[in-house]
């Protein structure tokens, strides 16, 4: 070849292969990532085989539940000490226009087992004024004791207390509404439920998440 420049020789100059830096880098840093995500499955088995896990869910569920109260049927109600009818003095007041009522309903509930008190006709109060079956009247502690009692040979009559009446008596006031009492078959079968009450729900602790 002419010219100014010439090669001579038999042997030629090698070009080389620019470096693949940038690929080397990627290749290191998945690398690294590899061995995070082995690392932390590794652990992860660790906590598994040895419990951790099991206690880190139950601290997370009892965080997240709550103890209510829940009825339970197993529990029974303390039932009030009832008198028996024997040791319940009851005034038998007539109300009504009609004679000789107040000691025809005495006689039936003497046969029943009452002890009775006065028997008569209905102070001015009530005289005349009651329009219903009739009234029981007592001092404020025969309300849960002497007033049931009677009120299951009368069960259509109102109860009514008196703070500011003194000793155990109750009445029974008849009203112009009062037909008779209560058969004595289904009197003793309320008096039977007053003295052994239903069992009442008792509360127990349950969870709720």
């Amino acid at each position: 070849m002419g010219g100014q420049y010439r090669i001579t020789g038999d042997k030629y100059p090698r070009m080389r292969r620019p470096r693949r830096r940038g690929r080397l880098v990627v290749l290191a840093a998945a690398s690294a990532a590899v061995l995070g995500m082995l690392g932390w499955g590794t652990l992860q088995l660790v906590d598994v085989f040895t419990g951790n896990g099991d206690k880190a869910a139950a601290a997370g569920s009892t965080t997240r539940c709550r103890t209510g109260a829940t009825p339970s049927p197993s529990a029974s109600r303390t039932a009030a000490a009832l008198p028996e009818p024997r040791a319940v003095t009851v005034n038998v007041l007539n109300a009504t226009t009609r004679a000789g009522l107040a000691r025809k309903t005495a006689d039936e509930l003497k046969k029943r087992g009452f002890r009775i008190g006065d028997v008569g006709n209905a102070p001015k109060q009530y005289d005349k004024k009651v329009k219903s079956a009739g009234i029981l009247l007592g001092p404020s502690a025969a309300l849960d004791t002497s007033l049931p009692v009677l009120a299951a040979q009368f069960p259509a009559a109102e109860r009514r207390t008196d703070a500011a009446r003194a000793g155990a008596a109750v009445d029974l006031i008849i009203g112009d509404a009062f037909t008779s009492l209560a058969p004595r078959p289904a009197a003793a079968k309320a008096l039977a439920a007053l003295a052994a009450p239903e069992p009442a729900p008792a509360t127990t602790a349950k969870k709720t998440c």
